[in-house]
């Protein structure tokens, strides 16, 4: 598995546990970043592992009202919690992570749905993911307005 697909990967894991805690980000990337310095058989929390975590964590409340807004029939509380973290960390890459093609982010969020959520999660993924790429302009522009 490439590099940057594992630093996706462990992203999703500290959303995702962040979520099931009802903690913060910041907390749970602080906390893996303790764990490894106590114990170096734990991995290190890689650069991009930490810039997608630091990047969502700074438009979470604007991620969210996206989700919310274009997720048609979907309430994000009763979202399957994979999903929905998946769906949040792709958002940040998407529409604010300049370095990687869309493509790729929606690539990469569905291929986490398939290993981590249910059957239908991968279109879902795909879906609002590929509703956030037509609207990017305006998603942008409006979040940095």
């Amino acid at each position: 598995m490439a590099a940057r697909s594992k630093a996706r990967r462990r992203a999703f894991q500290i959303l995702f546990e962040a979520d099931q805690r009802g903690t913060s980000v910041q907390e749970v990337l602080a906390d893996q970043i303790r764990l490894h310095r106590a114990d170096a058989q734990q991995p290190p929390v890689g650069d991009f592992t930490m810039q997608l975590v630091e990047g969502y964590a700074e438009h979470v409340a604007r991620i969210d009202e996206l989700i919310v807004t274009y997720a048609v029939d979907w309430e994000l509380d009763r979202m399957p919690a994979a999903d929905r973290n998946i769906v949040r960390l792709a958002a940040y890459e998407l529409i604010w992570e300049d370095g990687t093609p869309d493509a790729v982010a929606i690539d990469e969020a569905v291929q986490l749905a398939k290993e981590f959520s249910t059957d239908d999660s991968p279109a879902f993924v795909n879906g609002l993911l590929g509703r956030f790429k037509d609207l990017k302009p305006r998603l942008r522009r409006d979040a940095d307005a």
